[in-house]
């Protein structure tokens, strides 16, 4: 069966048309009309405008908008069968969820425009209708007066939905408008191991607390209770309201995963995917190369400490500006494994908890356990950026104080066993840092 072929839109304007030759090559074909747009620039930095055409052709065309959906199979196999869409494909499942996307892409059916993008229209909803939603995200069939028109493709592995939060209350977008924040469940019980995640949403919320709270920019987020139904809520960083609030923009941005040609089964270094070293090759032509580049490596550091590891390269992202400028995004879907770390039924043993991006000297290095200071000398000089070690010890200095403080604002029903795995974790590891400096 022919695969659809889709028209590709911005904030209102026409960028171009994804389809596919006889011989079945994907093709991004980049409109006249945006090359001559105030707002041109490429939809992902593996897909460049080229020189005197229109077309890039190739597998990085369909990794970029695989990255799109959500990564876990399960996941897609839902939303295939809630929008009854009959096959598999990339192409098939954006064609009826690719309405409001990671970024400012909407993907509309070929000759399909999306409507008005400049207004908010959008329907109000009370408590029992945002929990009914967060009920029906793991559902197929939903409820008719459910969400099931709300066409939305958020990509990650975690159960999730997202809404628009205007005029003070939680809403439905209808039309062109966009989602504002993300809904992510709880994870509960994940992998062969069966870790218990249930308070993954409590751990979330920490984490980008601390490492907000290490100078490390984290999307913003918020523990919500609707009924019985928990979620972490995420405001979203590629959303942006106009002047005078009558319109929210769409802002540019793509994943490493994208950004490199990645296809989404490789996100992780250890099957392919990029790791430290192409990460940083990536943030040296950044619009602020040397202030990303040292942030990413802090994070590489931060995730250490909080044993964060799941750092892959789908979860580090790129503002994409006018023309072919660039600069990195906050951090977000950060976890820490602490709390899963240890000895029994549901828990990881240390020497198997591993980084998502090795740590490089003679060999490479991804179990936490195996991880020296000198290791993060090394990648502070592979940054380029003049006292970035410096910049590294100063954060494993300030990163206990900075956890008192951070304890005093803790919600009073926060799990204990979550803060103090956590707390604890994060003591060993400067320690062990620390011993290192000799």
């Amino acid at each position: 069966m022919a695969l659809p072929d889709l028209d590709l839109w911005m904030n209102g304007e026409y960028v171009g048309a994804w389809y596919w030759t006889r011989g079945g090559v994907p093709v991004l074909r980049y409109d006249e009309s945006w090359l001559r747009s105030p707002q041109v620039r490429p939809l992902s930095l593996s897909l460049p405008i080229p020189a005197g055409e229109k077309e890039v052709r190739g597998p990085a065309v369909e990794h970029y908008f695989d990255n799109l959906l959500p990564d876990a199979r399960h996941i897609r196999e839902r939303l295939r069968r809630r929008f009854r869409v009959t096959g598999s494909s990339a192409a098939e499942l954006l064609a009826a969820i690719g309405r409001d996307c990671v970024g400012a892409l909407q993907l509309m059916p070929a000759g399909e425009a999306p409507p008005p993008f400049d207004r908010i229209e959008s329907q109000p909803l009370r408590e029992a209708q945002v929990a009914a939603a967060l009920r029906q995200v793991t559902v197929d069939n939903p409820t008719p007066d459910s969400d099931a028109d709300l066409r939305i493709s958020i990509a990650g592995a975690q159960e999730k939905t997202a809404l628009l939060y205007a005029r003070g209350q939680w809403r439905r977008p209808l039309g062109a408008t966009p989602t504002t924040h993300i809904f992510k469940l709880p994870l509960g019980l994940i992998g062969n191991l069966r870790a218990d995640m249930h308070d993954s949403v409590e751990n979330e919320w920490l984490c980008a607390q601390i490492l907000n709270a290490w100078g490390l920019p984290a999307a913003r987020c918020e523990i919500g209770r609707f009924e019985d139904q928990k979620a972490l809520v995420v405001e979203r960083f590629d959303r942006r309201w106009m002047p005078g609030r009558r319109w929210i923009a769409r802002l540019p941005q793509e994943d490493f995963c994208q950004a490199t040609g990645t296809p989404a089964e490789r996100k992780y270094e250890s099957d392919g995917g990029p790791g430290l070293r192409q990460s940083l090759a990536l943030l040296s032509a950044s619009e602020t190369a040397q202030a990303d580049s040292l942030r990413f490596a802090l994070t590489q550091l931060a995730f250490w400490l909080l044993a964060a590891t799941d750092g892959h390269a789908k979860n580090f992202s790129l503002f994409l500006e006018g023309g072919d400028r660039y600069t990195m995004a906050p951090l977000y879907d950060v976890l820490s494994a602490w709390p899963i770390i240890g000895r029994g039924p549901n828990h990881i043993a240390y020497p198997r908890a591993r980084l998502a991006m090795a740590l490089r000297a003679k060999n490479a290095h991804y179990h936490l356990a195996e991880v020296q200071t000198r290791h993060w000398q090394l990648l502070a000089t592979q940054t380029g950026v003049a006292h970035a070690f410096e910049q590294m010890v100063a954060l494993v200095a300030q990163a206990l104080p900075a956890l008192d403080v951070l304890e005093s604002t803790l919600p009073p029903d926060f799990p204990p066993r979550i803060w103090e795995a956590v707390r604890n974790g994060v003591r060993t590891h400067c320690q062990r840092f620390e011993a290192g400096l000799g």
